[in-house]
């Protein structure tokens, strides 16, 4: 016998769901195969069900559209911060600039290599310790280094940190959005236990074809299992010819 198979994405949890609404307004109440009962608890839940499915679809869209000008405002940082750091080291191997310069930029031990840009938060510190190491030499009297300027630094760093806050910002609106729809399918799967419960109870006396194609009419689903359909199978295919 085939196994009824219950929705186990939102997506199907939703179908089951509209499906059953759909009866129920197409059907009037002796003719509904489920309790009417049953049926204001799909007119109570779907809505809100709906609004959850589409609020992270759509943070999860919006995100995953900002995603790639994130990165590239990302690349542009970690660009001019690592040329940055090799003009500076240039300079000091030509003698324009002393060692302990590094030391504003805490970049002592770097003097022949850069510092990891790999992720966010490396670009973020190593972008501030360049603004901030280079503000306070120039306070002093220094020469500011050149070419590029922390001034241009401090641009796609800024824009690459805005974006970085966006990104978070994102990140949290569709976790709480995830959060929200999985603290709603217990509900959704309660209800449509019932529905198709109370489904199947009504057509229990037909016989297995006609009940199984009478509740699939309500969005039950039925799975053969391997060894049923293999058994189909055999059953269908023609036997030998006749010479």
């Amino acid at each position: 016998m085939p196994y009824r198979r219950l929705p186990n994405t939102d997506n199907a949890r939703h179908k089951a769901l509209l499906k059953a609404y759909q009866m129920g307004k197409e059907n009037p109440p002796f003719k509904l195969a489920f309790s009417q009962s049953t049926f204001q608890k799909v007119v109570s839940f779907l809505p809100g069900f709906e609004k959850k499915i589409l609020q992270q679809k759509s943070t999860l869209t919006y995100q995953i559209e900002r995603n790639k000008e994130y990165h590239c405002l990302m690349k542009k940082a970690k660009l001019y911060i690592s040329h940055f750091v090799q003009v500076v080291n240039m300079a000091i191997q030509r003698g324009e600039l002393s060692p302990s310069i590094l030391d504003y930029y805490q970049l002592k031990g770097y003097a022949k290599k850069l510092p990891s840009l790999n992720s966010e938060e490396d670009v973020i510190k190593w972008g501030k310790n360049i603004i901030d190491g280079e503000s306070e030499r120039v306070k002093k009297g220094m020469s500011p280094v050149t070419n590029p300027t922390t001034a241009v630094v401090k641009v796609r760093f800024e824009k690459f940190h805005e974006a970085y806050r966006n990104q978070k910002n994102l990140q949290q609106a569709n976790g709480r959005a995830l959060k929200e729809l999985a603290e709603s399918r217990p509900a959704a799967d309660e209800i449509i236990v019932n529905i198709w419960n109370e489904v199947e109870d009504s057509f229990k006396d037909l016989p297995d074809d006609l009940r199984r194609e009478r509740a699939a009419e309500y969005g039950l689903v039925y799975v053969f299992r391997k060894s049923e359909l293999a058994e189909q199978s055999l059953f269908k295919s023609p036997g030998p010819g006749i010479n």
